[in-house]
Parts: structure tokens; sequence; C-alpha cells
């Protein structure tokens, strides 16, 4: 009985103990169940982090590789002479950067419709949206053709030089193959990305990269092709990325989702053709802006030092967009994947951590641009007068860079969701109302040259875009949403 009382008595005075201890800290016993909160938020966000880095690491790298054979290219027709290199530069800017713009778009369609379907465990119609995707882009190419046959009138008529448009028109011709083969690679390369399968991107395109230089050097060096050997070198690495996706899809990699070649890919082609169009005039719309930045800093008096620094600007904006541009793809897959699965939330959240995340990386490249203002040009040129404009010009370029992290994340997110045809809505009238107009007034009615039309055309385009693609996105009721894809 001793024992028992004296059990007793330390019970008790725990218990007072205790009861003292939450008297003093009254928070105290809600600690446990933050910590668990905590837990369970950190085990979500990392699980997400890394679904999100499984689509966006390899997508960089084959992004860089693919800008970089264009690179390599162009550096090695540099050396055949000034109208050699002006000839491949503004075949392969103009005329394929056009065509390219439109395809890629217009296959990102696949991204909606493939990362819905494997997120539903509908497997099987991956291949068979990929089939129609193929179908689709393969017509458009023919349709868009003309573009090469006639780029030397057209190039004329934006007023180059007639050596260097006559030049340019050969290359274009001999671009042909290069341009359909983004009809099969486009669609190959969401096809793979839908299902993760990121890593055979990544050493498929470090395959065409090895190619490219490989191809370039024999071509233009050793058998004297010249010109044409340039652009030969461009189509056979571009297709090596076609067979090597394909062969990897077919022969075994993806035995849920590839099931042969099915009539069923000419079922619904009207629909899939509206989603595509739609796709395409969204993206391409952006792609197009910029380029037409650089057709107008062109036409302004003295235009020579402006446009050398524009362009070291528009490259390192073009190389920093492939990270940006990843999360654009990993951010369409993810949304895609949760909402296809029903899981309106983890799309939400999904879309939270990726724009949180490539903002980040956005920041960090503004403020190195920032910091070295006056010397990032050195890479490009030791000329003082485009270094002092690069100088003047680079924080325009670094606004760019922090808007272009966040806006391309949530086109992402519209094309995870399919809301494609109203964000085409969305451009046409901040890009081409708003922005447009703006740069044109500043540019040449206020008279303050590159630097005005660049800060109209960001600040009343990109910005105002980017402003209501926050709002459309936060409003957005994502239960809604995945219950949508329920009834489809």
């Amino acid at each position: 009985m001793g024992s028992v009382k004296r059990e007793n008595e330390e019970e008790e005075d725990g218990t007072n103990d205790l009861i003292q201890s939450l008297l003093a800290n009254p928070h105290a016993q809600d600690q446990p169940f933050q910590d668990q909160d905590q837990q369970r938020f950190s085990n979500k966000l990392w699980i997400e982090t890394k679904n999100l880095w499984i689509i966006v690491g390899p997508s960089i790298f084959s992004r860089l590789a693919s800008f970089t054979m264009n690179v390599v290219t162009q550096a090695f027709a540099g050396h055949l002479g000034d109208v050699q290199l002006a000839a491949i530069s503004i075949a392969n800017t103009v005329i394929v950067g056009f065509n390219f713009g439109l395809l890629l778009g217009m296959a990102s369609a696949l991204e909606t419709l493939c990362g819905q379907a494997f997120g539903a465990k509908r497997y099987h119609m991956l291949g068979i949206y990929m089939q129609r995707s193929w179908i689709v882009l393969f017509l458009c190419c023919f349709l868009l053709l003309p573009f090469y046959v006639f780029a030397t009138p057209i190039l004329k008529l934006l007023g180059q030089p007639d050596e260097v448009a006559e030049w340019s028109g050969v290359v274009a011709v001999w671009l042909i193959p290069l341009h359909f083969s983004f009809a099969f690679q486009f669609p190959l390369q969401r096809f793979l990305q839908c299902q993760l399968k990121t890593a055979v991107i990544a050493w498929v395109s470090l395959l065409g990269l090895v190619v490219n230089v490989f191809t370039s050097w024999l071509l233009i060096y050793v058998l004297d092709f010249g010109l044409l050997g340039a652009a030969i070198a461009l189509d056979v690495s571009w297709w090596v990325l076609v067979f090597g996706m394909f062969a990897y899809a077919a022969y075994g990699g993806c035995p849920l989702t590839w099931g042969g070649f099915s009539m069923e890919a000419f079922s619904g082609l009207w629909e899939f053709l509206k989603l595509s169009f739609a796709s395409g005039v969204m993206l391409c719309l952006e792609n197009w802006y910029y380029r037409i930045l650089l057709l107008m800093t062109g036409k302004l008096k003295n235009a020579t030092v402006a446009v050398d620094a524009l362009s070291v600007c528009m490259t390192i904006n073009g190389w920093e967009m492939m990270i940006p541009l990843a999360f654009f793809a990993g951010t369409g897959v993810r949304v895609a994947n949760e909402l296809g699965a029903g899981n309106g939330k983890s799309a939400k959240f999904a879309m939270q951590v990726s724009v949180v995340q490539s903002t980040v990386i956005g920041v960090v490249f503004c403020v190195l641009i920032m910091i070295f203002h006056d010397q990032f040009a050195y890479i490009f040129t030791s000329s003082s007068s485009v270094l002092q404009a690069v100088d003047g010009m680079s924080y325009l370029l670094a606004v760019t860079i922090l808007l272009n992290s966040v806006q391309p994340v949530l086109s992402g997110v519209a094309v995870g969701s399919g809301w494609q045809a109203f964000v085409a809505y969305i451009n046409i009238g901040c890009y081409y109302l708003i922005g447009l107009p703006l740069g044109i007034l500043m540019g040449w009615v206020f008279d303050t040259g590159v630097a005005g039309i660049w800060g109209g055309m960001i600040f009343g385009g990109t910005a105002i875009q980017t402003v209501i693609l926050i709002i459309v996105t936060l409003r957005c009721d994502w239960d809604k949403e995945a219950m949508k894809l329920a009834h489809v």
C-alpha cells in the first residue's frame, strides 16, 4: 500500500508540474502539432520539388544543347565570311525561328492532353495523341513551306541587303529537312516529358550536339561544302534527335504508352487541331514579339550600335530563358498530371512551388546582371560604344529576366489546365494592342531610341500580361478544374 501511495503522489506531482507548465506557456500543447504540420509540409515540398526537377533539370540541359547546336553551326559558318555568317544567322533566326515558334506552340497541346491522360492513368491515349500531333504538325509544315521557298524576296522586303538575302534564301531551302523534323521531334519530346522520362531527352540532345559539332567540322572544313555544309549539319543533327527519341519510345522504353501506329490517330483531328492552333498562337505571339523588337530597332537612325547592343542583351536573355522555358514544360506537365488524377489542391501546390523556385532563380540572375552591368558584354565585343550601350540597357535586361522567370511558368499553368485559347487573347491584347504601340510611342514619338522601344514593350506588354496571369491563377478554383476532367 505504501508503494501505491508513493506512485499516486508522484503522478499527482507530475500532473501539477504539467498544469503549471501549461499555465506558464498556454501554447506549449500546440507545439507537437505545429512540428508535425511543419514536417508534413517539408515532406510535401521536397516530393513536389523532386517531381518538378525530374522534368526541369533534363529540360534545361536539352534546351541548352539545342540552342548551342545553332550557335556552333553559326560559329563554324562565321569563319567563311561576314556575308555567310549573316546569311546562316538570318535564315536561322528569321525564317526558321518564325516557323519554330508556331510549331513548338502547337506541339505544346500534348502537354495538356498527354499530361492529363497520364495523370488519369489512360496510358494508351498518350501514343494516340502523339500520332495526332504528328499528323497535324506535318500538314502544317507543308503550309509553311512558302516561307522557305520565297525567303529571298521576303528578306529583301524586310530591308536586308541583296547579297545577304540571296544567300539566306539558298540556306533556307536547304533547311527544309530541319523544318520537317520539328513535326516529329516536338511531339516526341512532350510525349516523353509527360511520362517523366526526361533523362532520355537529355542524352539524345547530347548526342545531337556531338553529331552537330562533328558534321559541321566535316562538311565545312574537310569536305569544303561551305555554307550548304552548315545547313546540312543542322538538318542531320536535328533528325538525330527525332530518330533517337523514337527508337527509345518504340523499342521498349514506353511499353504502357506506345502500342504502335493506330488508325485511331485519325479520329478527333478537328478538336486536336483547334487546341494545337490555340497553343501555337499563344506561344508564337510571345516568340515573335521579341523578333519584332529587333526589326523595329533596325529601323532607327544610326541603329548599328543599338542593334549590336540589343543583340548582346537578347543573346544573354535567350540563354537564361532556357531555364524559365524548362519550368514552363515542368509546370505544364505537373499541373496536367495532378488535374488528370483529380487532385486540384496538388495541382495548385505544384504551381506555387514552380513559380517560387523559378522566381528565386530569376532574382539571382537579375542581381548578377545589375552587379556586372558594365562587364558582361565583354563576352561578345570589345567596342567601347557597344559596351556603353549595353551598360545603359542592362537595367532593362535585368527587369526582362525577372519578368521572364514568372511569366513562362504561369503560361505553363495555362497549358497544363487547357486554357490556351483564353491566354492567346490575353497575349494579343497585352503584346500587340498595348505593348507594341507603347514601344513605338516611346521609341519614336518621345525619341528615346531602343531603350524606349524595349521599355515600352516590356512594361506595356510582358508586365501587364504577367499581372493578368497572376490574377487569373489566383482566382482559379482548382477543385472545379479537376472535376471538369473527371467527366471527360
